[in-house]
């Protein structure tokens, strides 16, 4: 039940990455935007190039957080990952791993000792 649980979580948050890519690039393209507004208004000297860079800057900041759909995108990015860690977790405690981090250990010490 789990494992089916786990294939469906990670079909619905596959399709909603791939419906809202378009999105995610659109945010990734306005932060960029806010970035460079950031970082060039911190280098500029006068006072119209401060106000020039804080208005980018300030654009920049409102298409991201217009940017609805991305954010959904995003939560399913991560609903992806958590999927994809307890599916590799589950499949490791499958492969027969031993709880005692001693046990590796004495039986090679047997081995050497032989």
């Amino acid at each position: 039940m789990k494992k089916f649980l786990l294939i469906t979580i990670g079909i619905v948050a596959g399709i909603t990455v791939l419906a809202n890519l378009g999105a995610i690039i659109g945010l990734a393209i306005s932060a960029a935007i806010m970035y460079a507004g950031y970082h060039y208004y911190k280098r500029s000297a006068s006072g119209f190039a401060r106000f020039c860079w804080a208005a980018v800057g300030i654009i920049g900041l409102l298409t991201a957080i217009g940017n609805i759909p991305a954010f959904i995108g995003l939560l399913a990015v991560a609903a992806l990952w958590y999927v994809y860690q307890k599916w590799n977790a589950r499949a490791a405690v499958l492969s027969g791993t031993d709880s005692d981090p001693f046990a590796n250990f004495e039986r090679e010490w047997n081995n050497i000792t032989k």
